[in-house]
């Protein structure tokens, strides 16, 4: 299903994100449509764990417009790290089931249940792999997984916090694989991403950032270097084979400010600084 004649999931004007005292994050207009993808790209520090977290309602907001899914069980959510500990002895198919958890309420699972698990588990690829124990799965079939736990409880939404980092190339190729499946389910998502070559790959459109909407619009219109350039004004980078040494005076300008949550949060946005295009 394509996303540009679908409804909107998500539709957003006009907002600011925070934690209390002074936003994060300002002037944020955007919205995501039915079987699209839309990339959410910035510097570390630049807020956009925070609109995830807004979203999720475990960030402060005021908005114009603000209207997500609110049902439970229509946002699903991939964090960038895995509160599971490897060594629990749990299978993957286990993992999987606990994304119906919003949707049993007081309710054992039934046939119906067990079939969406399955069908999860097909979705990214890892039928086969329902009984391994989760810890001895790849870090790829891990993150898969993970995703598939999040797709258990059959959002109309998800939200992927840097999903692809520290993939290998067959991992990372068969998690865009998912992705572009996902699309045509009619499944909204909601990527935060340093890298502009995915954005480029399966994004519609994209969400530019640094501590406020740098550009919204097609990915194609919005990742020039002109733009990109903007919102990583304090970093290093290459971008479309141009090496860009800027200033520090953006980060030195908010010094002492929090953005994300710290390390540890399921939404933490401590990911290595990466930025990647052809």
């Amino acid at each position: 299903m394509s996303g540009s004649g679908s409804s909107a999931v998500v539709e957003i004007e006009g907002a600011s994100f925070g934690y209390g005292g002074a936003p994060v994050l300002r002037g944020v207009s955007f919205s995501v449509r039915e079987g699209e993808a839309v990339a959410l790209i910035g510097p570390n520090g630049a807020g956009k764990s925070t609109v995830l977290a807004g979203i999720l309602g475990l960030a402060q907001h005021e908005a114009r417009v603000f209207r997500v899914p609110t049902a439970r069980g229509e946002i699903g959510t991939l964090p960038q790290s895995s509160e599971i500990d490897p060594a629990f002895p749990v299978t993957l198919e286990q993992v999987v089931a606990m994304g119906r958890t919003p949707r049993l309420g007081l309710r054992w699972p039934g046939g119906r249940d067990r079939r969406i698990v399955a069908d999860a588990l097909a979705a990214v690829g890892l039928a086969e792999h329902r009984r391994t124990r989760f810890g001895d799965l790849s870090g790829g079939q891990r993150q898969r997984g993970l995703l598939a736990r999040a797709l258990a409880s059959e959002p109309r939404l998800l939200l992927l916090d840097e999903p692809f980092n520290g993939l290998d190339q067959g991992s990372r190729d068969a998690l865009i694989e998912t992705i572009r499946r996902l699309k045509e389910r009619g499944v909204a998502l909601l990527i935060t991403t340093h890298d502009l070559e995915l954005a480029r790959a399966v994004c519609e459109r994209t969400l530019l950032v640094n501590r406020e909407q740098i550009a919204f619009d097609e990915t194609g219109c919005v990742l020039t270097l002109e733009q990109v350039e903007a919102a990583f004004a304090s970093h290093v980078m290459e971008i479309d084979g141009h090496t860009l040494a800027t200033t520090e005076h953006h980060a030195a300008e908010h010094a002492g400010h929090h953005d994300d949550p710290g390390p540890g949060h399921p939404l933490a946005d401590d990911g290595p600084e990466r930025v990647a295009a052809r």
